[in-house]
């Protein structure tokens, strides 16, 4: 009966094969497959902003909005939000 419980706590407290580093790695997994889904994201939403600037119209208006880009016959005027 010894034997079972120390051989119990062994497998659960001691080593890299216990049950703690094992829930460890596990959070350690789902957080990086978090991050990882949130830079997929990221990337798609950065490519399909790429596939509109292909067009000429959605180039000016990101040019307009972005960088403030004007003709010459144009005068902008920024109002902040508060």
């Amino acid at each position: 009966m010894l034997t079972l419980l120390v051989f119990g706590v062994v497998y659960v407290f001691v080593g890299d094969q216990s049950l703690i580093m094992f829930a460890k790695r596990g959070g350690e997994i789902r957080r990086n497959e978090q991050q990882r889904d949130m830079y997929r994201k990221g990337a798609l939403e950065k490519q399909r902003q790429i596939k509109n600037l292909n067009n000429l119209d959605s180039l000016e208006k990101f040019a307009r909005e972005n960088y403030y880009m004007h003709t010459s016959n144009e005068d902008i005027f920024l109002v902040e939000e508060e």
